[in-house]
């Protein structure tokens, strides 16, 4: 797969639309070829690793443990994506529970992140939406926000903007860079259904080569596809057996792969809701009855790369079901060697089949 800027972008900067520097599109793309990194959100650990693929190794990271949001760190975290030499972080938080769940010392009130930031190779923030430790809807204030991608051509809406699943206020968003302001939106802000311009508990979003949104509307167990304006196309629901809609993604074939977490499985079906491959993640040794598993992502290769959470690992996994690549040792939690804790999000980096591409590239295959 090769990448190449539009013409009517080739001479644009970052730094003239966003102010982050003096990153040439050149660079960027050469930022963006794949690499045999992988970029894992490692939720409960409360950090962002990129591991070599090959020797298992930390490489980079992002976030000090530390479970109240801050400069250098990140709570929760749930979702992570390279953007050039740039990291998007979605700090999601960690609720309060009983029993208490890991990464959080404040089981009653939880611990509330409610960012999404990018941060550059030396860890600094250089773009914020949302405040820090802050849960609300107004401007500038999420609510547990799942998921974000970056994109560079939402329609109707032109420069750089970040997609964000704003799972607790029950809503999409497009937030524009330049002007940090809400410019779209899905949803109706604080309130679940099912019925028109509704969500409950989405989980995630990615902007299709058609300009429509395809959307993960977790507890209502169905991905839609809407368009810009909000209608709904497309419904899947895997003949009405999904169960808790934790991710989808549009693959090159046409066809749609749906994490179905409680269900312990990533499923693909086609266009008319039948299934065409499946990947179970609980029968194997030592496995978590119930990991719920909470990505999977089509490689370029034609593997799956999976975010087994409760199994605690990310595993590679070939069409015939066989595990070639797996970071993080079947459910045990850690933070050592080749240890990961409920990792969330996992993707390698520079691929972006199925997903939105974080600029405007022409993808040759």
């Amino acid at each position: 797969m090769r990448y190449s800027p539009r013409a009517s972008l080739r001479c644009m900067t970052i730094s003239a639309v966003v102010l982050l520097g003096t990153i040439t599109w050149p660079a960027v793309v050469a930022h963006a070829q794949r690499s045999a990194h992988i970029l894992i959100a490692d939720q409960f650990n409360n950090r962002v690793i990129e591991v070599d693929a090959t020797t298992h190794k930390v490489v980079w990271t992002f976030g000090n443990g530390s479970d109240v949001a801050g400069p250098h760190s990140v709570v929760g975290v749930n979702d992570v994506q390279r953007v050039g030499p740039l990291t998007l972080i979605a700090g999601t938080g960690i609720p309060g529970a009983n029993p208490p769940l890991p990464g959080c010392s404040d089981p009653v009130n939880g611990c509330p992140d409610n960012r999404v930031f990018l941060v550059d190779h030396a860890g600094n923030i250089v773009w914020q939406y949302g405040q820090a430790g802050v849960t609300g809807s107004d401007a500038n204030q999420l609510n547990t926000p799942v998921q974000s991608t970056f994109v560079s051509n939402f329609p109707g809406q032109p420069g750089f903007g970040v997609l964000i699943t704003d799972q607790g206020n029950q809503r999409v968003i497009l937030v524009s860079l330049a002007s940090h302001s809400i410019v779209w939106q899905y949803g109706t802000t604080g309130t679940s259904g099912m019925g028109p311009n509704q969500l409950s508990n989405p989980n995630s979003a990615e902007l299709l080569e058609n300009g429509h949104i395809l959307i993960a509307d977790e507890s209502n167990n169905r991905v839609i596809e809407i368009t810009a304006g909000g209608s709904i196309v497309k419904t899947f629901t895997i003949g009405g057996s999904l169960n808790g809609a934790a991710f989808a993604s549009r693959l090159p074939n046409g066809n749609t792969l749906i994490t179905d977490s409680v269900n312990n499985r990533i499923v693909e079906v086609d266009g008319t809701d039948h299934i065409v491959w499946q990947y179970v993640t609980n029968t194997g040794a030592n496995s978590n009855p119930n990991p719920n598993p909470t990505r999977g992502v089509r490689l370029h290769n034609g593997n799956t790369l999976i975010s087994d959470q409760f199994n605690n690992r990310v595993v590679e996994v070939t069409p015939a079901g066989k595990i070639v690549f797996q970071q993080g040792q079947t459910n045990v939690l850690g933070n050592g060697f080749n240890q990961l804790n409920g990792p969330y999000d996992a993707k390698q980096i520079g691929d972006y089949t199925g997903l939105t591409p974080p600029f405007d590239f022409d993808v040759e295959r």
